[in-house]
């Protein structure tokens, strides 16, 4: 599939769950959230049809997504279904990283991920110190997401890449730190700018740091990074390398990089169905209707074809975008 401006959509984000263990200031509201009800969210059959039927229109990879997606029961049972379909390439998750260590018939939640096929896991970390931890996502769980990181090791994933949203007055502190523990652990760290998801009043000049600033304040550090404009994962961060030790360091910086959107190549299904063709868009299409009132495989392929000749240019966030979903509904 190819769209308008010749973005090749190879790329698919599944949100199994709007449910999650922890508040991140940046995802959620602080407000009672609204939550999808259990017979709105797509099942784990409707979400393999749907792949399915990607996979004949070149969806070759796929990132297994919330809320926080290790809290809906069978998930390391659905990735290993999805890592089964033909034309799938790979199959990653994306979590906070709390419940990778937890024990489910004598493995950890990561060893049951990674014998299931998922071969690179998203972790979410924001700070290594446990008060800063505990007031960005309002929960003392940073003991556990390091045990997780430490388990999702041990479990032998190919790739596992640290995510930190950068956050003015807070991650400047934070990143020797996590430069340090990153090159300790060999996992990918990626700093990522704030987005308006949740809310517009996320981006106050008191909140936003942009990739720039971090990476000048990473390179007090490390010295020079060296760009590595050849080295790709399947999203839109630009890396770097440390020359000392060949670390490499991702910066995503979707609000200041004006190119950012050009390599676009994903779909982000949401778990209740809606079928979103850019995150910075209010553009949704309903799937899930599609889906239950008996399409055929060829209508559910026209319907892809149909989000795609709709996705947009470049996403909304420089323009006054004020959000219709929350992070958390959308899909991380």
């Amino acid at each position: 599939m190819e769209d308008l401006f010749g973005h090749r959509i190879s790329y698919l984000r599944v949100s199994v769950t709007d449910r999650c263990n922890e508040r991140c200031r940046y995802c959620m509201p602080e407000e009672e959230q609204d939550w999808i009800a259990k017979d709105e969210t797509l099942t784990y059959d409707e979400i393999v049809r749907v792949v399915r039927v990607g996979t004949t229109l070149g969806i070759k990879r796929i990132r297994v997504t919330g809320g926080e997606p290790l809290t809906r029961p069978g998930i390391a049972e659905f990735c290993g279904e999805l890592t089964q379909i033909p034309g799938i390439e790979g199959v990653g998750i994306s979590t906070n990283g709390t419940l990778l260590a937890k024990m489910d018939q004598g493995r950890t939640m990561a060893e049951k991920l990674a014998q299931a096929g998922v071969r690179t896991a998203n972790i979410s970390l924001d700070s290594l110190d446990r008060a800063v931890y505990q007031r960005t996502t309002s929960r003392d769980l940073l003991p556990r997401v390091l045990e997780g990181i430490d388990a999702a090791i041990d479990a032998g994933f190919d790739s596992i890449r640290l995510n930190c949203v950068l956050m003015k007055n807070q991650t400047e502190r934070e990143l020797p730190a996590l430069v340090e523990y990153a090159a300790k652990k060999n996992a990918l760290l990626r700093f990522i700018e704030l987005m308006p998801v949740s809310t517009q009043e996320v981006l106050s000049e008191e909140n936003f740091l942009p990739v720039a600033i971090a990476k000048r304040l990473v390179e007090q550090t490390t010295g020079p990074l060296i760009e590595e404009p050849d080295f790709k994962t399947n999203g839109p961060a630009l890396y770097h390398r440390v020359s000392a030790t060949g670390q490499r360091i991702g910066f995503i910086g979707a609000m200041t990089n004006l190119h950012f959107c050009e390599s676009c190549n994903k779909l982000r299904l949401t778990s209740d169905g809606k079928l979103r063709p850019c995150l910075g868009s209010y553009l949704e299409f309903d799937l899930r209707a599609v889906l239950r009132a008996g399409c055929s495989d060829a209508e559910l392929a026209d319907f892809f074809r149909s989000v795609v000749a709709r996705k947009p240019k470049e996403h909304d966030f420089r323009h006054n975008y004020q959000p219709n979903r929350r992070m958390i509904a959308i899909g991380g």
